[in-house]
């Protein structure tokens, strides 16, 4: 269903909350605006204006066709790997995890424009507002699912490929003063489970899974699910992406498929989430 017609239900539904909706989406003609709207008016203060934000929100969502593919991406995570967004809509309007994530997509391109200090901003209010910091330099790929995202940390060298999935509490961050290129790289469909702390410049291999609660320093290699702090190589999964399996208990003979929602994800085609 699309988005605006999955909102004229609700409003129908909940009175109460027809003037949030069409607010929020009736009144926009695309999802980036109806995107910028409520990004701007989670993360309004008394220095950034909720009108001040749309316009810059706007101007960089029309304009970068990467974060405009990596929205839809991301909403096709959230509804395809957490239970409990069962339609788009509810990533657009109430997941915190899918919040914070644009917001950091957003600041991220403004740093790379040189907007650096706007950005820092950013990072700074959606730290307070989500409880959610990722530092707009890091480099996260598409179809990335935060679920729940309150405490993640994400430091300014890290580097997220495309399709990882990352619960609560989970830190990708250094080990010290040092400086220069000094935090994880988590490779393409990786699971990173609850509380999870990866430190260092070492690498998560692709489809790898860590346990909730684990300590990892030093490099795990793809396709092994590593637990413990600190964590070790306990079994391998399959050559499937457990990000998208969300079977965080899983050994080997379990990883049997991939959630099936996600062929054309991986396609450069348009995907289908329009108001």
């Amino acid at each position: 269903m699309m988005l605006k017609s999955d909102c004229l239900v609700k409003a129908e539904k909940e009175p109460i909350l027809s003037s949030f909706l069409y607010a929020s989406v009736l009144s926009h003609d695309c999802l980036e605006r109806a995107l910028s709207f409520v990004l701007a008016n989670r993360l309004e203060d008394p220095t950034l204006l909720a009108t001040q934000l749309i316009d810059i929100f706007n101007d960089v969502m029309m304009n970068d066709v990467d974060i405009r593919r990596s929205i839809r991406l991301d909403a096709q995570a959230f509804k395809g790997r957490d239970p409990s967004c069962a339609q788009y809509s509810w990533a657009l309007l109430y997941l915190k995890g899918y919040h914070s994530l644009q917001s950091y997509r957003i600041a991220h391109v403004l740093w790379n424009q040189g907007r650096k200090v706007l950005a820092l901003a950013l990072q700074s209010r959606i730290s307070e507002v989500f409880a959610v910091d990722i530092h707009p330099a890091a480099k996260i790929g598409e179809g990335i699912l935060l679920d729940h995202g309150t405490g993640l940390v994400i430091g300014e060298t890290a580097v997220v490929g495309n399709w990882v999935s990352l619960m609560q509490g989970v830190t990708l961050g250094g080990t010290g003063k040092e400086h220069g290129d000094r935090h994880p790289k988590i490779g393409q469909g990786a699971l990173l489970g609850a509380g999870a702390t990866i430190l260092g410049n070492i690498t998560v291999g692709e489809g790898a899974m860590i346990a909730a609660g684990s300590l990892v320093l030093k490099h795990v290699a793809p396709h092994s699910m590593a637990v413990g702090n600190p964590a070790k190589v306990v079994g391998y999964t399959e050559k499937e992406d457990p990000s998208l399996t969300m079977k965080h208990d899983a050994r080997r003979d379990y990883f049997e498929h991939v959630a099936g929602s996600f062929p054309d994800g991986r396609s450069n085609g348009e995907l289908p989430i329009y108001l």
